[in-house]
């Protein structure tokens, strides 16, 4: 009788707010990512991969349940997330797993399955169900504190106040000063050490999900990534002749270009990110390609320890990010709108036993929710109909799908319900409060909820989205084109979970939740 084959390790890493295009392997003029790089000479590199929504919490929900936002419904940071979806961590514990979690998911409970009293029902930075927790590290970062202090750090000022630069005062200037903590005590050191610990540790195939905080705000590094790159290094910034220009043209970019603070992305900073001027953006840039140079050097520390532990041909590697970050385009920092900077993310997957493809990079649109069914079909699990995401395992054998879709979704609800100020601001009910966009290779269409106007965006002639041609009369073809298939889109993907099934006089036929009936 023939031994049975080893199941492979997994691990999911995903980076947060890491833009698309910052990768060295995906053509990027000024950043490098050398061990991001190697990942994808082993693997594939899906150059248009998108998520599916911003912030984190509503981006993450996309990610692990592999369901649009239109049927997860995680609105934003703060909406619970049904505890009746399956997840990525549910699935492989079915399959034997033990998927264990080093960082963050963002995940908000679901107030049905708790006391009212229960502390999980006051913070939006809860565990997705399924994952078993080595090393938490929530926004107050009191673990990694903890450990700094252990190291003889002085720590009083806390989170965010430990990201401040080390000898400056407040200043609305920005500067390349670093911490107080080293490149070897970063929040991403520091994760990566306790997952190269657990490692060592294993005997049977393993899961884990390292979930690092960078590149996200605030913008600050230590030496020598701090220097790395000149703040006149970069492209352009697709913008128009101004940030008052930008807000004339939508009265969402009017609300969004209004809500933005420095003091959210350099602590003790203030007034608002679209006067900061180019000067201060492009010293910010270079901090954040910094900031992803510092992950990078982390990731080929992962890499090492997974090759010195001899795990390296046993482990299937997906490397992503949530969303990403505007970095300046439109006179923006952060993520959400509706611009390609906010969504264009890295995808790179590398499974060792299928190497057809190894080395390719992928041309064609990929999402979010395409991860969890890749991961159920490379572990050869039942399929899970329900799903809104594809397969990607026939681009990692070399035999792309020729049904392909030929656009990518992405969806923002930017409801406020605790405060309500989306609402008053827009004078919408806060089920108004949302869009959805559908973009091509030639266009971008976005539909907004309450009777916002739309946009269209001819992306061969305006590739930096300054030019909405929504209300331009030889436009009109492609308008009601986009719009119908927006309306196509969302009629296909709303919630198949009982829908695939039929009770009939045999009983259950079709797909029922997790199994075929």
């Amino acid at each position: 009788m023939a031994a049975k084959s080893r199941r492979p390790n997994i691990l999911l890493i995903s980076c947060d707010q890491w833009r698309g295009d910052c990768l060295s392997a995906a053509g990027h003029p000024t950043v490098k990512t050398p061990n991001a790089d190697a990942l994808a000479a082993e693997g594939v590199l899906f150059k248009r991969h998108y998520g599916g929504a911003a912030p984190c919490s509503p981006a993450r929900a996309c990610l692990y349940t592999g369901l649009y936002q239109m049927n997860n419904r995680v609105c934003r940071n703060g909406t619970p997330l049904d505890a009746r979806h399956g997840n990525i961590a549910v699935s492989a514990r079915a399959l034997g797993y033990d998927p264990t979690l080093f960082g963050y998911t963002d995940v908000s409970s679901d107030p049905h399955t708790l006391a009212p009293g229960d502390p999980r029902l006051k913070t939006y930075e809860g565990v997705l169900p399924g994952f078993s927790v080595r090393q938490f590290l929530p926004e107050h970062q009191k673990p990694w504190l903890s450990w700094l202090t252990a190291r003889g750090l002085d720590t009083s000022a806390g989170s965010p106040g430990i990201h401040r630069p080390l000898g400056e005062e407040a200043s609305d200037g920005v500067t390349n000063a670093p911490p107080v903590y080293s490149r070897d005590e970063t929040p991403t050191a520091f994760l990566a050490g306790e997952f190269i610990r657990w490692l060592g540790e294993q005997d049977v195939p393993w899961f884990a999900h390292v979930s690092f905080i960078s590149p996200h705000p605030p913008f600050i590094v230590p030496e020598p990534y701090n220097t790395l790159y000149d703040p006149t290094d970069g492209p352009a910034f697709p913008r128009g002749e101004s940030w008052q220009a930008e807000a004339e043209s939508h009265p969402y970019l009017a609300y969004d270009l209004g809500r933005q603070k420095r003091k959210n992305f350099r602590p003790g900073t203030d007034g608002k990110v679209r006067d900061w001027g180019d000067d201060n953006i492009r010293a910010i840039r270079a901090i954040y390609y910094g900031m992803i140079s510092e992950v990078d050097a982390q990731l080929g520390r992962i890499w090492q320890a997974i090759k010195t532990a001899g795990a390296w041909d046993d482990t299937i590697v997906i490397l992503t990010s949530d969303h990403a970050e505007m970095m300046g385009d439109h006179f923006m920092l952060g993520k959400g709108g509706f611009f390609d900077g906010s969504y264009h993310i890295p995808l790179i997957v590398r499974d060792p036993r299928r190497g057809e493809a190894a080395g390719s990079t992928v041309d064609r649109f990929t999402e979010a929710v395409d991860v969890f069914p890749t991961l159920l079909d490379l572990l050869d699990a039942d399929a899970q109909p329900h799903l809104d995401g594809r397969s990607l395992k026939p681009f990692l054998e070399g035999k792309p799908p020729k049904d392909w879709r030929d656009a990518a979704h992405w969806e923002l609800d930017f409801r406020s319900i605790a405060e309500g100020e989306a609402e008053r601001h827009f004078g919408l009910a806060s089920r108004q409060c949302n869009l959805a966009a559908i973009r091509t290779e030639d266009f971008k269409y976005v539909h907004f909820g309450g009777g916002l106007p739309p946009l269209l965006f001819d992306l061969k002639k305006d590739p930096g989205e300054l030019a909405n041609v929504a209300a331009d009369t030889t436009y009109l073809a492609a308008r009601l084109e986009f719009a119908e298939r927006l309306l196509a889109w969302r009629a296909e993907h709303l919630d198949q979970s009982l829908a695939l099934a039929e009770l009939t006089e045999d009983g259950v036929v079709g797909y029922v939740g997790g199994s075929r009936a």
